[in-house]
């Protein structure tokens, strides 16, 4: 799957996963201590999909879109831990173990948790002041990191929206005489 060209498709396909990373940030489940966001489902499925550079305009400026328009206290470590994770994600898809894509994923949204979960802890850190704080939300985020790798894969995979999306890639891409 080469997507180093711009395309209506391209371009399409990029403001739905980012529009809808922004609305997965739009609201969350309450949790003690704050709340627990679905934001990573689209990003992980989008970077399998897509190539590093929309990943990283779905997850790291989607993520910061939705945190500035509902919550804009940790916008800049989600541009960076969203953004970060989705191209790692994508890197690791599309460019490993070729002949076993479903293995590359897994291995991609896994490293992708691991990302998200310690820049969080991180960036919490800092947004709070207190390394105490971040902890406090650390289970919540390993929730997150998990929920959003399973269910992307989930998505990808056994309900075949790569399938469809390869499908309809190629056809949207054929280049006319």
């Amino acid at each position: 799957m080469k997507q180093n060209h711009i395309t209506p498709l391209n371009i399409t396909m990029t403001a739905l996963f980012m529009a809808l990373t922004i609305a997965f940030a739009s609201f969350g489940i309450p949790v003690p201590g704050g709340h627990l966001y679905l934001c990573d489902v689209p990003i992980c499925l989008a970077a399998i999909l897509l190539g590093p550079f929309e990943a990283f305009i779905v997850g790291g400026i989607g993520s910061f879109l939705g945190d500035l328009i509902f919550y804009p206290l940790p916008m800049f470590v989600s541009l960076v831990t969203h953004g970060l994770q989705a191209v790692v994600i994508s890197l690791i898809s599309h460019y490993t173990l070729k002949k076993h894509p479903k293995i590359a994923s897994g291995i991609g949204v896994t490293v992708g948790a691991i990302i998200m979960v310690v820049g969080y802890t991180l960036g919490k850190t800092f947004v709070y002041s207190t390394f105490e704080t971040a902890i406090l939300k650390l289970p919540y985020e390993i929730a997150q990191g998990a929920i959003g790798a399973i269910v992307g894969m989930v998505l990808c995979w056994p309900l075949q929206i790569r399938r469809l999306f390869l499908k309809y890639y190629d056809i949207g891409t054929k280049k006319t005489a």
